[in-house]
């Protein structure tokens, strides 16, 4: 359960238990975009079409999981009327299922790209000497959704800070396999579709960083009542610091 040292007490118990119940979702749904991304990444490593076909027909899940909570959000607006602490949970809430949805769309996004490079069966040597690196980085940005989704629960502004700081790392990576890959389709330009469908994988996976970096920052705004989204990391970590 959620510590909800900073959000109150309230006379209802009714809505107690509906804030309660959206939380948990919200982790509900990061769990299955978590499992999303790893299967996305275990088609890619064993160029598994089957796999790939999973994650593709869970999108519908992830989605339907957002319009539920999307749902759930308006009529707790409509009924209670929140204020304070409360409705910034609700607005945090609706942000990060926002992201979290994203988030879904560029893991099937990638399990489409190792879908049609194991249809292909992959004849390039050269692009596949870089699968350790977009695993690495698959593998980064996913303990970064992880670590992110632990910070909305536990309300951690110090971890969130700290979660964000790796959207660094995110970059570079996908920075590297990019110029590696660049550098392949101009030695070997009859290889450029190939490659194309590795590219915007590791793309699309930089972006799910992007989108665990903004749920950090939402978990900032719910604690500390300030949005950060164009603050620079020492201000972040101030905020974090007088938590």
């Amino acid at each position: 359960m959620m510590d909800t040292e900073h959000l109150g007490t309230h006379i209802s118990k009714q809505f107690n238990a509906d804030l309660e119940n959206l939380r948990e979702e919200v982790l509900a749904m990061g769990g299955i975009v978590e499992e999303q991304i790893t299967l996305a990444l275990d088609a890619f490593t064993n160029n598994d079409s089957d796999i790939a076909d999973k994650v593709i027909a869970n999108e519908k899940t992830v989605n339907a999981k957002e319009m539920k909570i999307d749902e759930a959000c308006t009529k707790v607006l409509a009924k209670r009327q929140p204020a304070a602490g409360d409705l910034r949970l609700i607005v945090t809430i609706l942000k990060t299922i926002t992201d979290l949805e994203r988030m879904g769309d560029e893991a099937e996004k990638v399990a489409r790209m190792a879908k049609a490079i194991a249809n292909k069966e992959m004849a390039v040597a050269n692009v596949k000497l870089h699968y350790g690196a977009l695993l690495h980085l698959g593998n980064h940005v996913k303990k970064m959704l992880h670590d992110a989704l632990d910070a909305f629960a536990r309300m951690d502004v110090e971890s969130a800070v700290n979660v964000a700081k790796l959207d660094n790392q995110a970059d570079e990576e996908y920075n590297a396999i990019s110029r590696q890959l660049i550098t392949y389709m101009m030695e070997e330009p009859r290889r450029i579709s190939e490659v194309l469908d590795f590219m915007w994988s590791a793309r699309a996976l930089e972006r799910i960083g992007d989108h665990a970096n903004n749920i950090c920052e939402y978990v900032v705004y719910l604690v500390q009542g300030e949005d950060v989204r164009h603050k620079s990391w020492d201000e972040m970590q101030r905020l974090a610091k007088d938590e």
